[in-house]
Protein backbone atom coordinates (compact mmCIF):
# COMPACT_ATOMS: atom_id res chain seq x y z
CA UNK A 1 0.00 0.00 0.00
CA UNK A 2 2.73 2.69 0.81
CA UNK A 3 4.59 1.76 -2.58
CA UNK A 4 1.28 2.53 -4.28
CA UNK A 5 1.59 6.08 -2.53
CA UNK A 6 4.42 6.87 -3.39
CA UNK A 7 4.77 5.42 -6.94
CA UNK A 8 1.74 8.49 -7.28
CA UNK A 9 3.71 10.98 -5.25
CA UNK A 10 6.94 10.24 -6.85
CA UNK A 11 6.39 9.19 -10.24
CA UNK A 12 2.85 10.41 -11.12
CA UNK A 13 2.86 13.03 -13.85
CA UNK A 14 3.70 16.57 -13.52
CA UNK A 15 2.17 19.34 -15.18
CA UNK A 16 0.14 20.92 -12.23
CA UNK A 17 0.82 20.66 -8.81
CA UNK A 18 -2.55 19.96 -8.12
CA UNK A 19 -2.05 15.89 -7.09
CA UNK A 20 -0.28 16.92 -4.60
CA UNK A 21 -2.81 19.31 -3.24
CA UNK A 22 -5.37 16.47 -3.52
CA UNK A 23 -3.25 13.64 -1.86
CA UNK A 24 -2.59 16.11 0.88
CA UNK A 25 -6.60 16.85 1.30
CA UNK A 26 -7.25 12.76 1.33
CA UNK A 27 -4.30 12.19 4.30
CA UNK A 28 -6.26 15.17 6.17
CA UNK A 29 -9.35 13.72 5.05
CA UNK A 30 -9.19 10.10 5.90
CA UNK A 31 -8.74 10.46 10.03
CA UNK A 32 -11.64 11.76 9.96
CA UNK A 33 -13.47 8.45 9.71
CA UNK A 34 -15.64 10.26 6.79
CA UNK A 35 -16.07 7.53 3.93
CA UNK A 36 -18.37 9.86 1.23
CA UNK A 37 -16.54 13.65 0.30
CA UNK A 38 -18.45 15.78 -1.85
CA UNK A 39 -16.71 17.94 -4.23
CA UNK A 40 -17.74 21.03 -1.71
CA UNK A 41 -15.98 19.01 0.92
CA UNK A 42 -12.96 18.02 -1.26
CA UNK A 43 -12.82 22.06 -2.38
CA UNK A 44 -11.72 23.32 1.16
CA UNK A 45 -8.38 21.53 2.02
CA UNK A 46 -7.92 21.43 -2.17
CA UNK A 47 -7.87 25.43 -2.45
CA UNK A 48 -6.48 25.44 1.31
CA UNK A 49 -3.42 23.83 0.06
CA UNK A 50 -2.86 25.76 -3.51
CA UNK A 51 -3.33 28.97 -1.77
CA UNK A 52 -0.71 28.46 0.69
CA UNK A 53 2.25 27.43 -1.79
CA UNK A 54 1.19 30.15 -4.12
CA UNK A 55 2.15 32.49 -1.47
CA UNK A 56 5.35 31.42 -2.11
CA UNK A 57 5.42 29.94 -5.30
CA UNK A 58 3.22 31.54 -7.95
CA UNK A 59 4.12 29.21 -10.73
CA UNK A 60 2.41 25.77 -10.05
CA UNK A 61 1.57 24.43 -13.66
CA UNK A 62 3.89 24.79 -16.87
CA UNK A 63 0.54 26.15 -18.53
CA UNK A 64 0.33 29.07 -18.59
CA UNK A 65 -3.48 30.10 -17.95
CA UNK A 66 -5.54 28.40 -15.12
CA UNK A 67 -8.99 29.94 -14.18
CA UNK A 68 -9.18 27.71 -10.96
CA UNK A 69 -5.21 29.25 -10.16
CA UNK A 70 -6.38 32.38 -10.58
CA UNK A 71 -9.20 32.29 -8.32
CA UNK A 72 -6.42 31.06 -5.29
CA UNK A 73 -4.24 34.15 -6.34
CA UNK A 74 -7.50 36.47 -5.90
CA UNK A 75 -8.31 34.88 -2.81
CA UNK A 76 -4.88 35.25 -1.31
CA UNK A 77 -4.87 38.70 -2.52
CA UNK A 78 -8.78 39.43 -0.62
CA UNK A 79 -10.57 39.62 -3.88
CA UNK A 80 -12.38 37.07 -3.42
CA UNK A 81 -14.53 35.25 -0.76
CA UNK A 82 -13.71 32.09 0.15
CA UNK A 83 -17.06 30.85 -1.02
CA UNK A 84 -16.36 32.21 -3.88
CA UNK A 85 -13.50 30.16 -3.71
CA UNK A 86 -15.06 27.13 -3.17
CA UNK A 87 -17.59 27.32 -6.44
CA UNK A 88 -14.70 27.78 -8.44
CA UNK A 89 -12.66 24.86 -7.01
CA UNK A 90 -15.76 22.68 -7.17
CA UNK A 91 -16.36 23.84 -11.04
CA UNK A 92 -12.51 24.07 -12.33
CA UNK A 93 -10.04 22.71 -9.93
CA UNK A 94 -10.60 19.10 -10.35
CA UNK A 95 -11.65 18.46 -14.19
CA UNK A 96 -8.69 16.37 -14.30
CA UNK A 97 -7.00 15.52 -11.44
CA UNK A 98 -9.93 13.38 -9.92
CA UNK A 99 -8.98 11.35 -13.33
CA UNK A 100 -5.68 10.95 -12.96
CA UNK A 101 -4.32 10.35 -9.53
CA UNK A 102 -4.12 6.85 -9.72
CA UNK A 103 -1.92 6.77 -12.87
CA UNK A 104 1.38 6.49 -12.92
CA UNK A 105 3.68 5.81 -15.99
CA UNK A 106 0.36 6.04 -18.18
CA UNK A 107 -1.11 3.29 -16.24
CA UNK A 108 -3.13 2.86 -13.74
CA UNK A 109 -2.06 1.21 -10.06
CA UNK A 110 -3.74 -2.12 -8.74
CA UNK A 111 -5.28 0.34 -5.63
CA UNK A 112 -7.43 2.95 -5.75
CA UNK A 113 -7.17 5.39 -2.56
CA UNK A 114 -10.78 6.82 -3.66
CA UNK A 115 -13.56 5.96 -6.08
CA UNK A 116 -15.13 8.74 -8.22
CA UNK A 117 -19.02 9.05 -8.36
CA UNK A 118 -20.85 11.37 -10.50
CA UNK A 119 -23.73 9.22 -11.38
CA UNK A 120 -27.18 10.92 -11.24
CA UNK A 121 -25.56 14.37 -10.90
CA UNK A 122 -23.59 13.83 -7.59
CA UNK A 123 -19.73 15.32 -7.54
CA UNK A 124 -18.12 13.27 -4.87
CA UNK A 125 -15.32 10.99 -4.28
CA UNK A 126 -15.91 7.66 -2.14
CA UNK A 127 -13.01 7.13 0.10
CA UNK A 128 -11.46 3.47 -0.56
CA UNK A 129 -10.22 0.90 2.53
CA UNK A 130 -6.59 1.69 0.89
CA UNK A 131 -5.84 4.91 2.00
CA UNK A 132 -7.34 4.11 5.36
CA UNK A 133 -5.25 1.17 5.54
CA UNK A 134 -2.30 3.65 4.84
CA UNK A 135 -3.30 5.63 7.94
CA UNK A 136 -2.63 2.58 9.80
CA UNK A 137 0.89 2.06 8.70
CA UNK A 138 3.77 3.23 11.16
CA UNK A 139 4.80 6.53 11.21
CA UNK A 140 1.56 7.05 8.75
CA UNK A 141 2.95 11.16 9.26
CA UNK A 142 5.29 10.51 7.33
CA UNK A 143 2.81 10.80 4.14
CA UNK A 144 2.39 14.45 4.14
CA UNK A 145 5.98 15.17 4.88
CA UNK A 146 7.10 13.55 1.88
CA UNK A 147 4.24 14.70 -0.33
CA UNK A 148 5.43 18.20 1.14
CA UNK A 149 8.97 17.89 0.16
CA UNK A 150 8.45 16.14 -2.89
CA UNK A 151 6.10 19.44 -3.86
CA UNK A 152 8.38 21.41 -3.19
CA UNK A 153 11.06 20.26 -5.23
CA UNK A 154 8.90 20.88 -8.30
CA UNK A 155 7.54 23.72 -8.05
CA UNK A 156 11.50 24.83 -7.22
CA UNK A 157 11.88 23.47 -10.94
CA UNK A 158 9.09 25.87 -12.46
CA UNK A 159 9.88 28.39 -10.27
CA UNK A 160 13.59 29.34 -11.65
CA UNK A 161 12.52 28.34 -15.00
CA UNK A 162 16.33 27.79 -16.02
CA UNK A 163 17.61 24.70 -17.63
CA UNK A 164 17.96 21.71 -16.01
CA UNK A 165 21.37 21.03 -16.66
CA UNK A 166 22.25 23.95 -14.74
CA UNK A 167 19.79 23.50 -11.98
CA UNK A 168 21.79 22.11 -8.70
CA UNK A 169 20.21 20.84 -5.39
CA UNK A 170 22.58 21.58 -2.73
CA UNK A 171 22.63 20.58 0.99
CA UNK A 172 22.84 22.14 4.31
CA UNK A 173 24.15 19.97 6.76
CA UNK A 174 23.66 22.65 9.74
CA UNK A 175 20.11 22.95 8.75
CA UNK A 176 19.05 19.73 6.87
CA UNK A 177 17.78 21.22 4.10
CA UNK A 178 18.41 21.72 0.08
CA UNK A 179 18.62 24.49 -1.48
CA UNK A 180 19.67 25.92 -4.70
CA UNK A 181 21.54 28.97 -5.71
CA UNK A 182 19.51 31.23 -8.27
CA UNK A 183 21.34 34.07 -9.36
CA UNK A 184 23.52 34.06 -6.90
CA UNK A 185 20.62 33.84 -4.12
CA UNK A 186 20.02 31.47 -1.93
CA UNK A 187 16.64 29.50 -2.05
CA UNK A 188 15.75 26.98 0.70
CA UNK A 189 14.01 23.92 -1.23
CA UNK A 190 12.94 21.71 1.13
CA UNK A 191 13.69 19.22 4.11
CA UNK A 192 16.71 16.43 3.00
CA UNK A 193 14.80 13.94 5.56
CA UNK A 194 11.15 14.65 3.64
CA UNK A 195 12.71 14.90 0.11
CA UNK A 196 14.63 11.27 0.56
CA UNK A 197 12.37 9.47 2.66
CA UNK A 198 9.28 8.40 0.07
CA UNK A 199 12.76 6.87 -2.15
CA UNK A 200 13.64 4.92 0.62
CA UNK A 201 10.26 4.15 1.54
CA UNK A 202 10.25 4.88 4.86
CA UNK A 203 13.12 2.37 5.92
CA UNK A 204 16.51 3.06 7.66
CA UNK A 205 19.12 2.89 4.57
CA UNK A 206 21.25 -0.09 6.50
CA UNK A 207 19.06 -2.23 8.54
CA UNK A 208 15.63 -1.39 7.47
CA UNK A 209 13.89 -0.59 10.49
CA UNK A 210 11.43 2.00 10.13
CA UNK A 211 12.05 5.49 10.31
CA UNK A 212 10.34 8.59 11.07
CA UNK A 213 10.96 11.84 9.00
CA UNK A 214 9.25 14.17 11.41
CA UNK A 215 11.28 16.03 13.12
CA UNK A 216 9.65 16.46 17.31
CA UNK A 217 10.11 12.73 17.07
CA UNK A 218 12.98 10.86 19.51
CA UNK A 219 13.03 8.94 16.81
CA UNK A 220 13.37 11.04 13.94
CA UNK A 221 15.65 9.99 11.41
CA UNK A 222 19.53 10.72 10.68
CA UNK A 223 20.85 12.17 7.54
CA UNK A 224 23.99 10.27 6.94
CA UNK A 225 27.02 11.11 4.57
CA UNK A 226 27.48 7.52 3.45
CA UNK A 227 30.90 8.22 2.52
CA UNK A 228 31.98 9.85 5.48
CA UNK A 229 31.98 13.29 5.14
CA UNK A 230 35.16 13.42 7.18
CA UNK A 231 37.20 12.50 4.16
CA UNK A 232 36.13 15.78 2.37
CA UNK A 233 39.29 17.45 3.20
CA UNK A 234 41.25 14.38 1.06
CA UNK A 235 38.55 14.28 -1.83
CA UNK A 236 38.52 18.23 -2.82
CA UNK A 237 37.28 17.18 -6.45
CA UNK A 238 33.91 15.32 -4.85
CA UNK A 239 31.57 17.14 -3.32
CA UNK A 240 30.43 14.61 -0.74
CA UNK A 241 27.54 16.69 0.57
CA UNK A 242 25.99 15.39 -3.22
CA UNK A 243 22.76 14.01 -2.91
CA UNK A 244 23.90 10.96 -4.48
CA UNK A 245 26.01 10.63 -0.87
CA UNK A 246 23.11 11.38 1.49
CA UNK A 247 21.03 8.77 2.85
CA UNK A 248 18.12 8.03 6.03
CA UNK A 249 19.67 5.88 8.76
CA UNK A 250 18.05 5.40 11.95
CA UNK A 251 19.69 7.12 15.22
CA UNK A 252 21.33 3.50 16.51
CA UNK A 253 22.91 2.76 12.45
CA UNK A 254 24.23 6.13 12.22
CA UNK A 255 25.53 6.97 15.91
CA UNK A 256 24.28 4.36 18.08
CA UNK A 257 26.65 1.42 19.83
CA UNK A 258 28.03 -0.11 16.84
CA UNK A 259 26.83 2.55 14.69
CA UNK A 260 28.58 3.41 11.06
CA UNK A 261 30.56 6.87 12.49
CA UNK A 262 33.39 7.22 10.28
CA UNK A 263 33.58 4.03 8.66
CA UNK A 264 32.97 3.07 5.02
CA UNK A 265 30.03 1.37 4.43
CA UNK A 266 30.62 -2.39 3.32
CA UNK A 267 30.36 -2.50 -0.04
CA UNK A 268 26.86 -4.58 -0.22
CA UNK A 269 25.86 -1.26 0.73
CA UNK A 270 27.24 0.42 -2.27
CA UNK A 271 25.43 -1.81 -4.70
CA UNK A 272 22.16 -0.58 -2.59
CA UNK A 273 23.18 2.88 -2.85
CA UNK A 274 23.72 2.63 -6.49
CA UNK A 275 20.12 1.37 -6.87
CA UNK A 276 18.76 4.11 -4.64
CA UNK A 277 20.78 7.06 -6.82
CA UNK A 278 18.78 4.96 -10.34
CA UNK A 279 15.58 5.20 -7.95
CA UNK A 280 16.09 8.37 -8.13
CA UNK A 281 17.14 9.27 -11.54
CA UNK A 282 14.25 7.83 -12.53
CA UNK A 283 11.99 10.45 -11.09
CA UNK A 284 11.77 14.15 -12.64
CA UNK A 285 14.10 17.00 -11.70
CA UNK A 286 15.74 18.41 -9.46
CA UNK A 287 16.87 15.35 -7.76
CA UNK A 288 17.67 13.52 -10.76
CA UNK A 289 19.35 16.21 -12.61
CA UNK A 290 21.52 16.87 -9.75
CA UNK A 291 22.34 13.49 -9.32
CA UNK A 292 23.44 12.67 -12.80
CA UNK A 293 25.73 16.17 -12.90
CA UNK A 294 27.33 14.94 -9.83
CA UNK A 295 28.16 11.17 -10.86
CA UNK A 296 27.79 10.38 -14.61
CA UNK A 297 25.71 10.35 -17.22
CA UNK A 298 25.20 6.71 -17.93
CA UNK A 299 23.91 4.48 -15.71
CA UNK A 300 27.93 2.99 -16.65
CA UNK A 301 29.50 6.27 -15.09
CA UNK A 302 27.49 6.52 -12.43
CA UNK A 303 28.43 2.88 -11.20
CA UNK A 304 32.15 3.29 -11.81
CA UNK A 305 32.35 6.44 -10.09
CA UNK A 306 30.93 5.03 -6.56
CA UNK A 307 33.52 2.02 -7.23
CA UNK A 308 36.52 4.71 -7.65
CA UNK A 309 35.12 6.56 -4.72
CA UNK A 310 34.41 3.62 -2.92
CA UNK A 311 38.12 2.47 -3.20
CA UNK A 312 39.70 5.66 -2.48
CA UNK A 313 37.60 5.19 0.86
CA UNK A 314 38.94 2.38 1.99
CA UNK A 315 42.55 3.28 1.35
CA UNK A 316 42.19 6.18 3.88
CA UNK A 317 39.80 4.88 6.32
CA UNK A 318 40.78 1.36 6.05
CA UNK A 319 37.45 -0.08 8.42
CA UNK A 320 34.33 -1.57 7.10
CA UNK A 321 31.51 -1.37 8.76
CA UNK A 322 27.88 -3.09 8.41
CA UNK A 323 25.11 -4.06 10.72
CA UNK A 324 22.60 -7.08 11.08
CA UNK A 325 19.15 -6.27 8.70
CA UNK A 326 15.73 -5.81 11.44
CA UNK A 327 13.53 -6.08 8.90
CA UNK A 328 13.23 -7.56 5.23
CA UNK A 329 15.23 -5.50 2.46
CA UNK A 330 12.56 -3.18 0.30
CA UNK A 331 15.14 -1.58 -1.96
Amino acid sequence: MESYWRSIILFGRNVASYKFALAESLLELAPTGKTIITLDELAVPFSKYLCQHIENSPKQATSQKSQFLDACKQYNDGLISHQKLIDITVAKGFNNVIDAFHVVNRGNIPVEFYKKDYANGKKRIILTDDIYKLQETPFADNFALETESRWNLVETAWELNISRNLLNVRYDEESKIFFVDSNFKRKDVTSARGALNGYQKGKCFYCFDDITVSGDDTNTCDVDHFFPHTLQPLFPDINLDGVWNLVLTCPACNRGEGGKFARVPATKYLTRLHKRNEFLISSHHPLRETIIRQTGATEQERRAFLASVDQRAIDALVHRWETPEVAPATF
